[in-house]
């Protein structure tokens, strides 16, 4: 079964609250990836501003929990405001259980910001509202573990 995470938007200081994190939880974040790190693409421009934004970052809180986050901008997650600044993340074990949990909470789905598809971090990844405005993301890593 999917583990279930935390994923955090903000408005450029994702870094600052995620240093703050790690001495809540005693941790460490287990990486982070700025929007400049992404390959080009020129159908997804990153402006010059946003290249040191951080486009993910984790922390372990346990072995079966994360909190994860990422600085929004523009069109990459628009403002990051209260209410909308959250998402339920799904992290799937198989592409065919992300496929199922995708095939079912997007039934009526209020916006597909991402569909089901491969990224340069996972096999299958997506992000949506679901029909009644809770946020998910789902996630397959499958041949793309680090």
């Amino acid at each position: 079964m999917a583990k279930l995470h935390a994923y955090l938007n903000f408005e450029g200081n994702c870094e600052e609250a995620f240093t703050f994190y790690e001495t809540v939880f005693d941790t460490k974040n287990i990486g982070i990836h700025r929007f400049g790190d992404m390959p080009a693409n020129p159908e997804f421009v990153i402006p010059d501003e946003a290249k040191d934004k951080v486009m993910h970052m984790a922390l372990l809180i346990n072995e079966n929990t994360m909190l994860m986050g990422s600085d929004t901008f523009g069109d990459c997650g628009g403002n990051a405001s209260q209410g909308s600044n959250t998402y339920l993340m799904l992290d799937t074990a198989t592409a065919d259980e992300a496929h199922k949990l995708y095939e079912k909470l997007t039934v009526n789905a209020q916006k597909i910001e991402m569909p089901l598809a491969e990224q340069f971090w996972a096999e299958l990844y997506t992000s949506f509202t679901d029909q009644f405005g809770i946020n998910w993301m789902i996630h397959f890593e499958g041949n793309k573990a680090q």
